[in-house]
């Protein structure tokens, strides 16, 4: 009887890398992926240190990303990570998640936070100007939150279209300094008339 092949490990590290670099890997969706990425861990963050990048990998919340490093002899590396300049209404949007997910944890422990359409819109509503166009607000908020899921940071329920589930890899981009810095721009802009009504 034949042996069974072993496991190519280059062929492993391939898949891991390559997944990496299409985006996030979460241990709930991709659990080989990650089994893998455990552990081939050294290998993948000097492959990727070699163009520039390093591995974030959070085994508490189940996830892991690259994020690009900051040149330490002057050299000018390409950036292979794109910088994303967020406006105030997603900036705003994004930190009222991040809010959620510390009360969560702070009080009931749930791994996964999920809000409907409605909650998020009413989070949102509390720092927009008044109106008596409601649809157009909805609308405005509609907007924002597409641009969230797009970064990753927001995921739609399969099958129920308005309701979304945190993703926790917002801990790792909105933390507690962010928070801080945020709020004393938010005081600054609530003292605009149009402040919340500025598009990204």
């Amino acid at each position: 009887m034949t042996a069974p092949s072993s496991v190519d490990p280059r062929g492993q590290l391939s898949l891991v890398l390559v997944a990496l670099m299409k985006g996030v890997v979460y241990r709930d969706t991709a659990p080989a992926i990650w089994h893998s990425l455990d552990q081939l861990q050294a290998q993948v963050r000097d492959h990727v240190a070699v163009i520039g990048l390093a591995l974030e990998l959070d085994d508490a919340e189940g996830f892991a990303f690259l994020r690009q490093q900051p040149a330490t002899d002057g050299t000018d590396v390409p950036r292979l990570v794109a910088r994303r300049q967020l406006g105030y209404p997603v900036s705003l949007l994004l930190a009222l998640l991040r809010r959620k997910l510390a009360e969560s944890d702070a009080t009931t422990g749930e791994t996964r936070v999920i809000l409907s359409r409605d909650e998020i819109a009413n989070l949102v509503r509390l720092f927009m100007p008044d109106t008596t166009n409601e649809a157009r607000t909805l609308d405005r908020i509609d907007s924002h939150l597409k641009r969230v899921i797009e970064l990753g940071f927001l995921r739609r329920l399969e099958g129920q279209e308005e309701r979304f589930e945190i993703m926790r890899i917002l801990k790792s981009f909105v933390d507690a300094q962010w928070l801080h810095v945020f709020d004393e721009r938010l005081a600054a802009y609530r003292t605009l008339p149009t402040a919340g009504d500025s598009a990204e």
